[in-house]
């Protein structure tokens, strides 16, 4: 075994018995927007993960899979066979048993809670993989159905997606709304159509773009979607960091929210940004009082403006803040 894993095997075997803990007091809450039948509250996960393994370094048998249904990922771990990068493999997501993509081996895991652990049962077969094929056709007429019982309800919600969990006799469906929405006699219209259980659950606009993917201005795959499905907190006071423009149109998503890759190199700039002066600091140089106008953090270099005209375009490393005041160097000859 790689000395690389050592360091974090304490730890993961800590939380792989958290999860069996989990599995053995069988909690499992229910989402605040699920109904099973008639408006009935359906358990999110009805199987909790198992236990964990007898043996071997918890670290070699942790793995990172997606779900298909959300495109989320998970930490999971496999037991008694082997898995490689591309398999289809059963797990027991928050949503119900379904099939889910191992993307690969995770070397250096970190920042792991127990209910970020799933057991893979096992791998896919060719005929699960049938059933899944046949489940998506499936989803689409469930899909349309949905929609224009939604249509003819008047409610105020947007059908997201629509999915046929692979064992369990379960419809999943996704749906943004700007406000809380009562489905419950929605639920009631597609149980006596589909004769299964139902569950609806809302999501916001950044979870929708997740969920149904796309193309961002960069050209590329939506970051959300291809990169990675944990969407933290953007503001504009990283766009201002990166001198980016402020217009909504060149810093927003398809989501009509911030960018998710701003959020990429902010740390960097916030850091560059401590050791520079920031824009209107004045400090006097070379017989004159001069102004910061421009930081660039990215490039190493300011631009400053003095009372006489002058503009000069200078490198950071010349600015030193001392005794409460910015100077700059003498340049080295």
């Amino acid at each position: 075994m790689s000395d690389r894993y050592d360091e974090h095997d304490g730890d993961l075997a800590r939380l792989l018995d958290e999860a069996k803990d989990i599995s053995d007091d069988g909690e499992a809450s229910a989402p605040s927007s699920a109904f099973e039948g008639e408006a009935v509250a359906d358990s999110a996960a009805d199987d909790a993960i198992e236990s964990a393994p007898a043996s071997g370094s918890p670290s070699e048998l942790l793995w990172r899979v997606k779900g298909g249904l959300s495109n989320e990922t998970w930490f999971a771990w496999a037991e008694g066979f082997e898995l490689k990068v591309g398999d289809r493999v059963l797990a027991p997501t928050r949503y119900g048993k379904d099939l889910c993509l191992v993307q690969g081996q995770v070397a250096r895991p970190s920042r792991l809670a127990a209910d970020e652990l799933l057991k893979i049962e096992r791998v896919a077969t060719d005929e699960d993989l049938a059933k899944a094929e046949a489940n998506a056709e499936k989803a689409k007429k469930a899909f349309e159905t949905c929609r224009q019982k939604i249509d003819s309800r008047g409610l105020a919600m947007k059908l997201v997606s629509a999915h046929y969990l692979l064992e369990e006799s379960k419809i999943l469906f996704f749906f943004s709304a700007e406000s809380r929405v009562d489905f419950r006699e929605l639920v009631k219209d597609l149980v006596s159509v589909f004769k299964t259980r139902i569950e609806l659950r809302q999501i916001g606009v950044r979870d929708e773009a997740r969920v149904l993917g796309g193309c961002g201005v960069c050209g590329r795959v939506l970051c959300c979607h291809g990169v990675s499905d944990k969407l933290t907190p953007v503001s504009i006071k990283m766009a201002k960091d990166q001198n980016l423009s402020l217009n909504s149109m060149k810093i927003s998503g398809p989501c009509g929210r911030l960018l998710c890759c701003l959020a990429y190199e902010y740390g960097f700039y916030r850091d560059a940004r401590r050791e520079l002066p920031g824009e209107g600091v004045r400090f006097p140089f070379d017989g004159t009082l001069f102004r910061v106008i421009e930081v660039n953090a990215l490039g190493g270099s300011v631009k400053i403006a003095g009372e006489d005209g002058r503009l000069l375009d200078m490198a950071a490393s010349r600015f030193v803040h001392s005794e409460g005041k910015w100077k700059v160097r003498e340049e080295e000859k």
